[in-house]
């Protein structure tokens, strides 16, 4: 195995790259992003890198720039201590959620990722809707999920049993694995799923046991982890940054910093791989256009009727796909439909009292 293996380069990248590029330039991954600075390593080399001039003044947003993950064309410089990025070799899978505020942009969590581990504890944070929106966001990076159930030392088997029995009625294709960091079970379970020579990330909120898991991996105390709180039995995430880490069973594993919130945009194909009965059902609709909340002939409609699709699984799909519609209107867009909502509340207050 070549160094480049060893991290996860594969023959899908080796086909994509610029013939020129490559022969001008070292090819590393970048293992972390540290602002406008970044680590990166051709799997010997490891040095602290900065963009190109040109790069970082012809990118339109920061899809454009690297992430973890990501194939770089790189010079390496004195004593191959500092690094110069002069191009992204093209990405095989994109993790991103939309950043805050007015612009429409994304937040790039990490790429070229084959596996994502959706984490969450079987206290305080399980979330059924949290559990869905994750998967939609991973299923529109064409990335594959597995759910771990974390903490499972907390409750009886029969408990476990009954939230992995929930999570298949809603994700009955997805692999899920009850563990708990504490008492080791099942840790080995996850480490036999990796298969070499891929990249995995583990997602999750605050406290769920990322990087305890990540060290029980590791078979050391290598990241820095929190006590838990006695009052909510919430731990205290400590890592701050993505970061790629190279397991010694040849896999490539991210880290990454807790997520309070998702955003989505321009996830049609998340939603349809993550609420399929539902797809299946619309199909069936009466109208084309039909937007499954009054109309006569509504395949939807009739199935949460009969009891075949969960009303509960239907709010979530209505939340997440007007979420979604949501956000891919531009911020004039939004702004001119906040505008016309207050004055159909003035209009009615008005009204009321006269």
């Amino acid at each position: 195995m070549n160094k480049l293996e060893s991290i996860g380069f594969s023959d899908w990248f080796r086909s994509r790259l610029d013939a020129d590029k490559a022969s001008d330039h070292d090819i590393a991954r970048v293992i972390a992003v540290h602002k406008d600075r970044y680590s990166l390593t051709d799997g010997i080399r490891e040095a602290f890198g900065e963009l190109s001039g040109n790069l970082f003044y012809s990118a339109n947003s920061a899809i454009d720039l690297p992430t973890t993950g990501d194939w770089v064309y790189a010079d390496f410089y004195d004593d191959d201590t500092h690094a110069i990025i002069h191009g992204l070799i093209p990405r095989k899978t994109l993790l991103k959620r939309k950043t805050a505020g007015k612009l429409v942009d994304f937040q790039l969590i990490a790429g070229n990722i084959d596996v994502a581990f959706i984490i969450q504890s079987v206290d305080y944070n399980f979330n059924l809707g949290r559990l869905e929106r994750y998967l939609v966001m991973v299923n529109e990076s064409g990335i594959t999920p597995v759910i771990l159930l974390s903490k499972c030392d907390l409750i009886p088997q029969h408990e476990v049993d009954e939230f992995i029995s929930s999570i298949s009625n809603i994700a009955p294709h997805v692999l899920v694995l009850a563990f708990s960091n504490l008492s080791g079970e099942n840790v080995d379970s996850i480490k036999c799923s990796f298969e070499h020579g891929k990249t995995y990330c583990l997602l999750g909120s605050s406290g769920v046991g990322k990087t305890t898991l990540l060290n029980s991996l590791l078979g050391n105390g290598q990241f820095e982890t929190q006590s838990v709180s006695k009052k909510h039995s919430k731990g205290r995430h400590t890592t701050t940054s993505r970061e790629l880490i190279r397991l010694e069973n040849g896999v490539t594993l991210i880290d990454t910093p807790g997520m309070r919130e998702l955003g989505n945009l321009s996830v049609e194909v998340g939603i349809d791989e993550t609420f399929p009965e539902i797809t299946e059902f619309a199909q069936r609709c009466k109208f084309s256009n039909c937007s499954h909340t009054s109309e006569t002939g509504c395949a939807i409609l009739s199935a949460i009727k009969s009891g075949e699709l969960s009303e509960q699984r239907y709010k979530n799909y209505i939340k997440v796909t007007n979420e979604s519609a949501f956000n891919e209107m531009s911020y004039f867009e939004k702004r001119k439909k906040d505008r016309a909502l207050g004055k159909l509340i003035k209009s009615t207050v008005k009204n009321k009292f006269r």
